[in-house]
């Protein structure tokens, strides 16, 4: 939760000094202005709620001083991309008794943009950009500034100033700071030679560490097989569990947990509406990029252990078809009708993707593994190209598959759809497309699975107000969630291929991010939508994967650093729900709509609510997870 939040303090520190429309909530005097409580601070920004406006809602009252009839105020949000501007309000004129009002509602998550039509076609009188604050009270007052040149003035004029609604998250973050200091703390006086003999003791931690060890058997840095042919590159005799990899999966998992539960109903904590990337777009990458690189390791363990091929190939099709499986279930908890009811069964989804991405990328690692390879004692005229060079037909086989993916999205004709489509459809592209949600990924869907078996209501339907039923999760875009797999098993050869070496890995894992950095620049000319292949998490995008693995080869080498090499930092407590990663996703999917994750709140409106819920039952499973861990309970697919 705190790398969560920690990601949105910049913006939450920014709004305490610029909050939208410049003013705070008034107050009784300079007592409700120097209010010392955090409650009283948002009891008061209750009381001046406006009514019938809504969480992210601002009300702004039109006034027009112009005599001329059919005014209309047209709307556009800043975030929507090349989008039509929207009919707001059609204006009363000027009459015999004042000026002309009328009341509407408008969105407070992006800037938007108004525009005054007059009654002839294309006429714009006034245009202006304005970012409202959350239950703010604004007027727009409509007025000709000469009555020689007819000018018309649009000013916006604050009437009740808007709440601050990211100071429940300074707050929170600086909880969690709190909490997070109080564990240095504890972490200082466990360096006191009796206060830690007493701990360990009690906790006996080894016997837990010995368990892990033994029965989950992946990753590993060091294997006791007499038999190796390099001993040298092994440091110890035991087999060590590698901490950072359960770490980088718990962290992951924690912020997939928190949006999920609704991220307190920020927009920077929920999907990206088309191009682009929040919070949310981070983590299921991530996710897929680490399940690639425990691959590497586990299949490597595996065999090295005696295991034979064929053996191991059946675990991978029995773990396959069991995430698969399972995903089905959890996406579909209509049991009112009938359990998995088929006539809206959803097909796609997290963990069937998972399912499919684990099948292929273990069995192409299995089926083109190479004695020798993993440990560095092949033979090689480019010693620095150890952990690619012998994979040779692997890269040719993902690159097939990137050519399938490119082919299929460009060139692939998708009925009244420009080819090449890769856009939201609804009122994007100025309404030309409002069917082609996805392009050739949303057709092919459709095509195959159905429209009744994909994700109904997609992150492209409120902002682009879009009508097609499209899957984040399709058939197209497990193309590239097993491109960025593959790149995860790319960072798990750089750990077996320079064992021990940890400049090395370090610098490799570096050149990666930079490599994935470049080609992402150039796929999307460091342009959110103007590139040749923007990154877009709906569709799965090249460049999306590539930004992705950037960020995470980055994320790696910090946290691999800092708890498997230094061992400034144990995990904690990211590495107790990495340890239990499956049985923390399906719990908190199943029991998301039951207390104490979840509970009828006081006011539904309110982000300090929805946060403080949220957190709540995030905090919740990592507690589980931790209780877990020490209970020595581990639940593996």
């Amino acid at each position: 939760m705190a790398a969560a939040l920690a990601a949105a303090v910049a913006a939450a520190l920014g709004a305490l000094l610029l909050a939208p429309g410049g003013t705070e909530p008034p107050g009784d005097g300079p007592a409700a202005a120097s209010a010392s409580s955090f409650s009283s601070l948002w009891g008061a920004a209750e009381r001046w709620r406006p009514p019938g406006v809504r969480m992210d809602q601002a009300l702004l009252l039109v006034r027009n001083e112009l005599p001329e009839q059919g005014l209309r105020l047209l709307a556009r949000c800043g975030a929507c991309h090349r989008c039509a501007y929207q009919l707001l309000a059609v204006l009363p004129p000027r009459g015999d008794g004042g000026p002309g009002k009328v009341v509407v509602v408008v969105d407070t998550q992006h800037p938007l943009s108004l525009l005054l039509s007059g009654s002839l076609a294309g006429s714009e009188l006034c245009k202006i950009q304005y970012h409202f604050g959350e239950f703010g009270n604004y007027s727009l007052v409509i007025k000709t500034l000469s009555t020689s040149t007819k000018t018309v003035s649009c000013d916006v004029v604050i009437n009740e100033g808007p709440i601050n609604s990211y100071l429940p998250i300074l707050f929170a973050f600086l909880v969690y700071m709190g909490i997070l200091a109080i564990l240095i703390t504890g972490r200082l006086v466990m360096k006191i030679d009796p206060v830690r003999n007493w701990v360990y003791k009690k906790l006996n931690p080894r016997e837990t560490d010995r368990l892990i060890n033994s029965e989950l058997g992946s990753p590993n840095t060091t294997d006791s097989v007499s038999s190796d042919p390099a001993p040298r590159l092994w440091s110890t005799t035991s087999r060590q569990r590698l901490r950072s990899l359960d770490t980088f999966r718990g962290l992951s998992l924690i912020i997939m947990v928190f949006v999920n539960y609704g991220g307190g109903k920020y927009w920077f904590f929920k999907h990206e509406s088309w191009n682009g990337l929040t919070v949310a777009d981070l983590v299921f990458p991530w996710f897929v990029f680490i399940m690639g690189t425990s691959i590497s390791l586990s299949l490597s363990s595996m065999l090295r252990w005696g295991s034979s091929k064929r053996k191991v190939l059946g675990k991978i099709l029995w773990r396959s078809f069991l995430l698969i499986l399972l995903g089905v279930i959890v996406v579909n908890p209509n049991y009112c009708l009938g359990p998995l009811s088929w006539e809206n069964l959803r097909i796609p989804g997290v963990l069937q993707r998972l399912g499919l991405t684990y099948l292929v990328v273990a069995a192409l690692e299995l089926l083109f593994t190479r004695a020798g390879a993993d440990s560095g004692t092949l033979e090689m005229s480019c010693p620095a190209l150890q952990d690619i060079l012998p994979y040779w037909p692997q890269w040719i086989f993902i690159l097939m598959l990137e050519v399938i993916w490119l082919c299929l999205t460009f060139l692939l004709p998708v009925p009244g759809c420009p080819r090449g489509y890769l856009g939201p459809g609804g009122i994007g592209d100025f309404g030309n497309y409002p069917n082609c949600t996805g392009g050739a990924a949303g057709y092919i869907d459709r095509l195959i699975l159905g429209e009744n078996h994909i994700y109904q209501h997609p992150s492209s339907s409120v902002l682009y107000q879009t009508t097609m039923p499209y899957d984040p999760e399709g058939i197209l875009g497990t193309i590239n969630t097993i491109l960025m797999a593959f790149l995860g098993l790319q960072a798990g050869k750089i750990i077996l291929s320079y064992r021990d070496q940890h400049k090395q890995i370090l610098s490799r894992f570096l050149i990666w991010s930079i490599v994935m950095g470049i080609i992402s620049a150039i796929l999307t000319k460091c342009s959110k939508e103007e590139g040749f292949i923007p990154i877009n998490k709906n569709l799965w995008s090249t460049s999306y994967v590539t930004t992705m693995s950037c960020f995470a080869f980055i994320l790696l080498l910090l946290i691999y650093y800092l708890v498997d090499v230094k061992r400034l930092w144990s995990g904690a407590p990211f590495f107790y729900p990495g340890m239990n990663s499956i049985l923390v996703y399906i719990g908190h999917e199943v029991f998301e709509d039951y207390f104490p994750f979840k509970w009828r709140m006081r006011d539904s409106q309110s982000h300090e609510e929805h946060l403080t819920q949220n957190l709540i039952a995030t905090t919740l499973w990592v507690i589980i997870s931790y209780v877990l861990y020490r209970k020595r309970i581990f639940w593996k697919i």
